[in-house]
């Protein structure tokens, strides 16, 4: 097992998951796989720790991801999704484990570290690619604004709150509907069950390639989601008149969009590798965190 390293990405804001990443820094490197670690804001909370100051801290992602096999992410959906940046950023697949509320990406809960850790010293586990999307802001004039790309989603919203954000839908090069309102919502399946889903927009499944469109608190006459091919361009372009916007993926990586431009969303050219423990179905996550209600349910007939 040598030469092995792991990148491990705490969410560094409360004692005990510092106290769950210092179990699973020990269990690793007593396994012969070192261990790094992204630096957290105030690295200072980690100097008088027993375990974690003497974990190889760094602060820059080249250095942090080079020689790495997984990241393994202990924290809520938010802290998944920076460390997800990470790992799509070096092609490294990616495992979470939640420490947080609902988790929704993450594949265990904190109950389940030390079976996931020996998962992961044994190689014993499955990869699967999630679908992303690349977003491109133009601005009046056709020049590039910014790039990005996300997991979840990519909001654009108005900036100004007093007023409308007012814009026109495109998909594949032709216009779909005009409407003001507080902006709109691309999102992968993998982000279907986040924002957009509060926005209104269906559940769908992470195996399925599509990309879906919610119009978010929209004044027009067609607000239905969409759902359209993985391989449509998605545009939404804002009016001259209109207020400032800004296009924001997966919650912390922002573009800004004056009155005019234009975001355009596509397929990413890059999924995110997606580590898997088990084979267990969508529709038992889909339950379990939101908590549906199932009683009485008594299952299909199997004849004999």
């Amino acid at each position: 097992m040598s030469g092995r390293s792991i990148l491990l990405v705490p969410h560094a804001g409360r004692e005990s998951n510092l106290q769950a990443a210092s179990c699973a820094a020990e269990v690793l490197t007593a396994s012969g796989i070192s261990v790094r670690m992204m630096a957290p804001q105030d690295s200072s909370i980690l100097s008088n720790h027993p375990v974690l100051e003497n974990i190889s801290l760094e602060t820059c992602l080249d250095k942090a991801t080079a020689g790495v096999e997984l990241v393994l992410v202990l924290g809520g959906d938010g802290t998944f999704l920076r460390a997800a940046h990470l790992a799509h950023s070096a092609d490294l697949p990616v495992l979470g484990i939640n420490l947080g509320h609902v988790g929704f990406l993450a594949q265990w809960e904190i109950e389940s570290l030390d079976e996931a850790l020996s998962r992961v010293i044994e190689r014993d586990y499955g990869i699967e690619e999630r679908l992303t999307i690349d977003v491109t802001v133009y601005g009046q004039n056709s020049e590039v604004l910014g790039r990005s790309w996300a997991l979840n989603e990519v909001s654009v919203e108005n900036l100004n709150r007093g007023g409308v954000l007012d814009a026109i839908l495109e998909v594949d090069g032709r216009p779909v509907s005009s409407f003001g309102g507080d902006g709109v919502i691309i999102s992968t399946p993998t982000g279907s069950t986040a924002y957009a889903f509060s926005a209104g927009g269906p559940v769908l499944w992470p195996e399925l390639d599509a990309i879906l469109v919610v119009l978010n608190n929209a004044h027009a006459l067609f607000t239905k989601p969409l759902v359209v091919s993985p391989h449509s361009t998605v545009a939404v372009e804002s009016n001259p008149d209109s207020f400032p916007a800004q296009a924001t993926m997966d919650g912390f990586r922002s573009i800004d969009m004056p009155a005019g431009s234009r975001v355009e969303v596509v397929r990413g050219a890059r999924p995110v590798r997606w580590v898997r423990l088990d084979d267990k179905p969508f529709t038992d996550r889909l339950v379990t965190k939101f908590r549906l209600p199932v009683k009485g349910w008594r299952g299909p007939h199997l004849e004999e």
